[in-house]
């Protein structure tokens, strides 16, 4: 992923928040809780607005020739 320069700021977070984020998350610091949660944010985000084209779109595509199957 492409990044930019880094933000700097200062947010009021509930601490049992973000701990359990880091737990389940297995990061180890809570910048690199947050980016994870922010990337899984926009990556979800995308993934809603490709859903509007699902069945409107017309691929010519033969899947047994993409997986190579005879």
């Amino acid at each position: 992923m492409h990044m930019e320069a880094d933000m700097r700021t200062t947010l009021d977070l509930p601490d049992a928040l973000v701990q359990e984020a880091m737990k389940v998350s297995h990061q180890r610091t809570k910048t690199g809780v947050l980016v994870a949660a922010l990337e899984d944010f926009v990556r979800k985000s995308r993934i809603q607005g490709l859903k509007k084209f699902r069945g409107k779109i017309e691929l010519d595509i033969d899947l047994d020739t993409l997986r190579k199957r005879p």
